[in-house]
């Protein structure tokens, strides 16, 4: 999977996890991207764990699984700052 895929990939899940999370008005769109790729990752992992397919391409799979890392990425980071 090419950078721009992966950029597409992070900015779409990264802005939908931030949606459902009540998020997107403190993050921006780097930080969208940041987070779906970073989400992406934690995503995959997780999906190795469990013997499945992580990304692995730029398609709706993908999508839910790197949208799935996001929303865990972002939860943890709520939990972390909470005051």
């Amino acid at each position: 999977m090419g950078i721009i895929a992966w950029i597409i990939l992070g900015a779409l899940s990264g802005w939908l996890a931030s949606k459902m999370m009540h998020t997107d008005e403190s993050m921006g769109a780097i930080a969208n991207i940041v987070v779906g790729i970073i989400g992406a990752l934690i995503g995959g992992f997780i999906m190795n764990f469990f013997n499945k397919a992580g990304v692995d391409g730029l398609n709706l799979y993908s999508l839910f699984v790197a949208f799935l890392g996001s929303i865990i990425l972002i939860a943890i980071v709520k939990a972390v700052t909470r005051r």
